[in-house]
C-alpha cells in the first residue's frame, strides 16, 4: 500500500476520510461495522506539544516528552496511526470505536488510549481519519498486516503506533 498520498490509500480500499474536528460533532458518517482506520496527517507538517488533549485514562498522563515523540516521529508518510475496530471475539464496530478515540482526544474519559500521541501534535483537529470495513476479515490481522508493510518501507511503525 502506498502510505505516502490519499489517492493511494484510496486505492487500498479505504473510504470516509473526514477531519476530526468535524467528526467530533458529527460521527454518523462511520460505518457501525467492525473494520481497520488510519489516522492521516495529509500536510505533513509537524508541531509537538508538551500538553496535548487527550484524556486521563486510569488516572495515567497520556501525554509523554516531546523528545519521545521527535523520536517515534515517521518522515515522508501521511500516516499517523493505524487502528481496528473489532474481532470475532470482539463486538466494536469503527464507529463505536472512533468514537472511543474522539472523546479521549477531546480530554474526555474513555477506554481507548491507542495512537495517543496525535493528540499531542499541534494539529491534531485537522487530522484525516480514513476508514475500510471488513465484513469478513479479522481486523486484527488486518491492521497487523499494515503496521508490518508500513514498517518494512519506512523503518518503523507510524508515530501514533506504540512499540507495546
Amino acid at each position: 500500500m502506498d502510505f505516502k498520498t490519499i489517492d493511494g490509500i484510496k486505492k487500498a480500499g479505504f473510504s470516509g476520510f473526514r477531519k476530526i474536528g468535524d467528526l467530533f460533532t458529527d460521527f454518523s458518517a462511520i460505518p457501525d461495522i467492525m473494520g481497520v482506520y488510519l489516522v492521516l496527517n495529509p500536510s505533513m507538517k509537524v508541531n509537538f506539544l508538551t500538553e496535548g488533549t487527550g484524556g486521563h485514562f486510569k488516572g495515567k498522563n497520556p501525554n509523554v516528552s516531546v523528545e519521545e515523540l521527535k523520536q517515534n516521529w515517521v518522515d515522508n508518510s501521511i500516516v499517523v496511526y493505524i487502528g481496528k475496530a473489532g474481532s470475532d471475539k470482539v463486538s466494536a464496530t469503527l464507529r463505536s470505536r472512533l468514537r472511543q478515540y474522539l472523546r479521549f482526544g477531546q480530554g474526555k474519559n474513555a477506554g481507548h488510549r491507542g495512537g495517543r500521541y496525535i493528540w499531542q501534535l499541534s494539529n491534531s483537529h485537522d487530522l484525516i481519519i480514513c476508514w475500510k470495513p471488513l465484513l469478513k476479515d479479522d481486523p486484527r490481522g488486518e491492521e497487523t498486516g499494515l503496521i508490518q508493510e508500513f514498517s518494512e518501507k519506512f523503518g518503523k511503525k507510524p508515530f501514533a503506533n506504540l512499540v507495546g
